[in-house]
């Protein structure tokens, strides 16, 4: 009897198709050259070598970008004080530190302001210690030259180093003469009263002697040269050369004046202040 063998299994054609494509797929992946891997970044690959190398790696399009300027920060001056020209404020002593600026309307006129700078920090400049105080100076005005008798005040900076007054002076650490000779009488150029107009006065040192009483006589240029030029107290009208100051405000400047920072005035018309 004759045993019939078993027929060879036949595999679809698809099979080995399959087979040999995943034999070929397993050998390119251990190549590493899938279509699926991507390629090495080589820039990054530089840069991370160079960094390692401790040498700074590329940055950008490899040119070096400077950082935007800042904006420019002014240079802070020391403040001046308004309204006065080059030639005026050069006239201002280096160690002064107080300055009452006496600005006239005009240079006829009798009216004019007054306020009182201190300079304390010389990083600073010179600061305002008070509101513009009204003032009268002289009937006719200022003058460059001053006489006696031609009724103007004269145009200049001028120290102030003595005070004095009739009536008790009051706190202030500036040098004081209390006298019962301060004391007037009669009246001013608009029929006004001039009693109390002495109470305080603060020597102006036009044609003096520094440092004494506002009473003293003595004139250095000459008694034609005119001279007891004060502060004093307002009788409210034109002075006779003067600068007049209310009694509060005159209380005031006396109250706020220092020895120690050598004052000095600053007076004329405020067209001969802006020279």
């Amino acid at each position: 009897m004759s045993v019939s063998r078993p027929s060879a299994v036949r595999r679809p054609p698809y099979a080995v198709h399959l087979g040999a494509c995943a034999a070929a797929l397993l050998l390119l992946t251990a190549c590493g050259n899938t279509s699926d891997t991507a390629a090495p970044d080589t820039a990054a690959t530089g840069a991370s070598a160079t960094a390692s190398a401790g040498v700074a790696g590329p940055q950008g399009d490899g040119v070096r970008k400077r950082a935007a300027p800042g904006p420019r920060v002014p240079i802070a001056r020391p403040r001046e004080i308004p309204a006065l020209g080059p030639r005026t404020r050069a006239s201002i002593p280096a160690d002064a530190k107080q300055v009452l600026v006496v600005t006239g309307e005009d240079y006829d006129s009798s009216r004019s302001s007054a306020v009182l700078y201190t300079r304390d920090d010389p990083a600073l400049g010179w600061q305002p210690v008070t509101t513009r105080w009204p003032a009268h100076n002289a009937l006719n005005g200022w003058t460059d030259e001053h006489w006696e008798g031609d009724l103007r005040s004269p145009v200049g900076v001028y120290g102030l180093t003595h005070a004095g007054g009739r009536l008790e002076p009051p706190r202030t650490a500036f040098p004081y003469d209390q006298d019962p000779l301060f004391s007037v009488s009669g009246e001013g150029f608009e029929g006004e009263p001039l009693e109390g107009s002495f109470d305080y006065v603060v020597a102006i040192d036009y044609n003096r002697v520094p440092g004494v009483t506002p009473l003293d006589r003595e004139r250095p240029l000459g008694q034609e040269r005119g001279g007891g030029i004060w502060i004093h107290v307002d009788h409210g009208g034109p002075t006779q050369g003067c600068i007049s100051l209310t009694e509060d405000r005159m209380r005031e400047l006396l109250g706020a004046l220092d020895p120690a920072k050598k004052p000095v005035v600053v007076m004329g018309d405020a067209e001969a202040l802006e020279r």
